[in-house]
């Protein structure tokens, strides 16, 4: 898990999926900030990705690059203390450029419940998922056939 952890700490540009009228919508997002398996993400409250998530907290993510990514999964919270959303402010230099204020962003952290892991890299491909909420962790790719 580990592994994966750290290859988002690393590429933390993802695409992050929200629903809206029960159709995915997707857009790219910036990991601003890593506590273990506690990602936070900053947005302006008049965009329409915030409303998505207000309606539905559920989300989805991919990280990848090199023939290796990290998908994630989970309901996101908005309860962000203040002092991580002003370090967030502080050491991201886009939001800075882009609002005057770490108060007009609104926050919210997705505590990952299961996570995926491939590694094309190796024969065979490496594939592992983890579930946050049970601890269970299973293996995947057998042969051609893909298993979880």
């Amino acid at each position: 898990m580990q592994r994966a952890l750290d290859f988002l700490q690393e590429h933390n540009e993802v695409a992050l999926a929200t629903v809206c009228n029960n159709k995915p919508e997707l857009r790219v997002f910036q990991i601003m900030k890593q506590e273990g398996v506690r990602l936070y993400f900053a947005t302006s409250p008049k965009k329409a990705v915030w409303q998505q998530l207000q309606d539905n907290p559920n989300i989805e993510l991919l990280a990848s690059a090199d023939r290796i990514s990290v998908r994630c999964k989970g309901a996101v919270s908005f309860e962000v203390e203040e002092d991580v959303k002003r370090w967030i402010f502080e050491n991201n230099p886009v939001l800075p450029r882009l609002y005057e204020r770490y108060d007009q962003l609104v926050y919210f952290v997705l505590p990952i419940a299961e996570m995926d892991y491939y590694d094309l890299n190796p024969t065979p491909p490496v594939f592992k998922h983890f579930d946050l909420i049970s601890g269970e962790v299973s293996n995947g790719f057998v042969g051609d056939r893909f298993s979880k």
